[in-house]
């Protein structure tokens, strides 16, 4: 898997070899056979650097377009159709996302020689975080309300849309384990279908670390969700993913992008995720400066809250819920790179760094301050 020409965004901000291989002229020129609104002309770009499927912009002779490739054991075709429709869905409501192309044959994920590949069209605006890796802050207050903002506005456009859960665990944000009464027991039942997560646990005594770091978070939230509805939700609403415009003398979301996370969760949880990934410096965490920034956690809330008012209780279990928001996404990420790409490094840096390292960092000094931040906000 580590034929590729080019480096990736590794998970402690570092450059690496890729796990997958490049984006070629040789798919490219497949992909033009296939869309015919390329008129046969296509040519590569520029190769991004996010490590967990290969893309690229492409020119064609109707424009740039960005393709996306997944190992097919990560995303079916079927599987890709999931996230489309939510698109579509937000779009025909007035959201500034991107569209998903279709093929000629009308699909929107095209299967090939054990690939799949989705198209889309490019995102208006200006990609100011095009080089920042998924665990660096927001940098501006300003901007921090207005993603707020777009992201209610998103919840507003999904509150309509029904549809089942994702047909995967893998690099999917779910919510299954924090609304379950006893997690250890779900994951202990799932484990017979995910062979990858099966043989990482199998290697360690999970259940003492997850009672230990995690679990103390838990208590009492599964109960306090059941009144929160599900809800389609992007999940991954860091400042990476969306595209900006100048408005005055601010900035204004223009596009959101990037919705392979998404899955039916809720509000809350969709806000704890942007919070998470947008107000701490999770690189930075060991520095001697503080790694939260409450200021970002703050306008965000209160942006959000312009466009969709929350209750004092609901931001009270917001608080409570960010510390542990992350448990399903980190063990699908262990999922991944056991069973997947076979990087036990990784999955390594997955189980202990972020599933149990994020979840201890919010019983520290720093933690206990954003936290509090939080609180007093409702």
């Amino acid at each position: 898997m580590n034929n590729a020409p080019h480096l990736v965004q590794g998970l402690n901000n570092d450059a690496v070899d890729a796990d997958w291989p490049a984006l070629d002229e040789a798919e490219i020129g497949w992909l033009a056979g296939q869309y015919p609104q390329w008129h046969g002309q296509a040519r590569l770009r520029w190769h991004s650097p996010r490590p967990l499927s290969a893309a690229a912009l492409v020119d064609t002779g109707a424009g740039q377009v960005f393709v996306k490739r997944h190992h097919g054991s990560v995303r079916s075709a079927a599987t890709l159709a999931e996230e489309h429709r939510f698109i579509a869905h937000l779009g025909a409501a007035g959201l500034p996302v991107v569209q998903v192309l279709r093929a000629a044959d009308g699909s929107t994920a095209l299967a090939h020689d054990g690939w799949t590949y989705e198209v889309h069209t490019l995102g208006r605006g200006e990609d100011v975080y095009r080089d920042a890796p998924s665990w660096t802050p927001l940098t501006a207050i300003a901007q921090a309300h207005e993603a707020g903002r777009m992201l209610a506005r998103l919840h507003q456009a999904a509150a309509d849309y029904h549809a089942p859960q994702r047909d995967t665990h893998l690099l999917v944000a779910r919510d299954d384990l924090i609304r379950a009464r006893d997690p250890l027991a779900m994951i202990a039942h799932d484990l017979d279908q995910r062979p990858g997560l099966a043989a990482y646990l199998g290697r360690r005594d999970w259940r003492a670390d997850l009672q230990r770091a995690v679990l103390p978070w838990h208590a009492g939230l599964a109960g306090r969700l059941q009144a929160e509805p599900r809800l389609w939700a992007h999940n991954d609403w860091h400042v990476s993913n969306l595209l900006w415009r100048a408005d005055g003398e601010t900035m204004a979301v223009a596009s959101v992008l990037d919705f392979g996370l998404a899955s039916p969760t809720s509000a809350l949880f969709d806000l704890a995720t942007a919070i998470e990934r947008n107000a701490i410096a999770w690189l930075e965490i060991d520095r001697p400066a503080p790694a939260a920034r409450p200021g970002i956690a703050l306008a965000l809330l209160a942006g959000y809250r312009e466009v969709l008012p929350l209750s004092a209780a609901r931001v009270h279990l917001l608080a409570d819920l960010l510390p542990i928001v992350h448990l399903d996404f980190a063990l699908s990420e262990v999922e991944y790179f056991e069973g997947v790409t076979g990087s036990p490094a990784n999955a390594d840096v997955a189980y202990h760094t972020f599933l149990l390292g994020h979840a201890a960092w919010f019983q520290g000094h720093d933690g206990q301050a954003l936290l509090a931040a939080l609180h007093a906000a409702a």
